[in-house]
């Protein structure tokens, strides 16, 4: 990648998995692909990504950088694992959200990817994630209600006209009720890039305040993101997992997802 890129996460419903989508492909970008990242907390009235990362009481947070008390430079916090986190103060003070782009734009000259957590709420804070982002993914789960919000998620970003590359269809327990990955891609006209599974190591990893492909390098999650990031980069990921292999040479059908995925990777290489 030659220009950083801004890629705003959202949903319109709390509790999908878009703040831990952030926290694991930001440790996964940087650690397994290399790349320079940011991950940026923009749900500004319930601010939770550095809680997700490990950083529980940051000294200077985006909403100092909002409200010019300090620049996004000393708001910036290195992780472990090689990404850097600018978190929200949890103590939640008024900003403006519209300062978002002017505040944080400038720093795609040194990063090749800026995640951003926007807030899960139809408001400004929203908005003002899908005015500063190039792109947008849209986290949902395979239900209904989920759904619904997920489509007036679609079209509200298709109204602010930032391009939506795909969806991240989470929490999937392959059950008859569920919708189907055809289900909701004709319902949104967005394709699905990935599919999470419902994994216990993401409940346990979240308690260690860790990323699960970071806690846990080799569970389903976890390859799921290493997957979707590498297409988000245009670069290709091999399932290390044997089994996985042996059962992928049975399977008749290649699997939607990774259909998508690989017309994205080969769209940005």
């Amino acid at each position: 990648m030659t220009n950083g890129k801004i890629i705003g996460i959202i949903s319109l419903k709390g509790g999908v998995g878009k703040t831990s989508s952030v926290a694991n492909l930001g440790a996964v970008l940087a650690s397994e692909f290399g790349k320079k990242v940011l991950v940026v907390d923009a749900n500004f009235s319930a601010p939770n990504l550095g809680l997700h990362l490990g950083c529980v009481e940051p000294e200077v947070t985006i909403h100092d950088v909002l409200l010019n008390r300090a620049n996004a430079n000393e708001a910036i916090y290195e992780h472990e694992a090689g990404f850097h986190l600018m978190p929200g103060a949890y103590v939640s003070r008024k900003v403006n959200p519209h300062r978002l782009k002017q505040k944080i734009s400038y720093l795609k000259e040194h990063y090749d990817v800026i995640l951003i957590d926007s807030s899960p709420n139809l408001n400004e804070e929203i908005l003002a994630t899908m005015i500063a982002s190039d792109e947008l993914l849209v986290v949902t789960t395979p239900d209904y209600p989920t759904l619904s919000t997920t489509l007036r998620a679609v079209r509200l970003a298709k109204q602010k006209r930032t391009p939506i590359t795909g969806l991240i269809l989470n929490r999937v327990r392959n059950k008859k009720f569920e919708l189907s990955i055809k289900d909701i891609e004709e319902a949104s006209q967005v394709p699905v890039l990935s599919v999470l599974p419902e994994d216990i190591n993401v409940l346990e990893a979240l308690a260690a305040t860790k990323p699960v492909a970071l806690h846990k390098p080799k569970a389903n999650a976890a390859i799921e993101y290493k997957k979707l990031a590498a297409c988000l980069v245009g670069e290709k990921y091999e399932d290390p997992r044997v089994w996985h292999k042996l059962k992928s040479m049975f399977k008749k059908d290649i699997p939607k997802d990774n259909i998508n995925r690989l017309l994205l990777e080969n769209e940005r290489k």
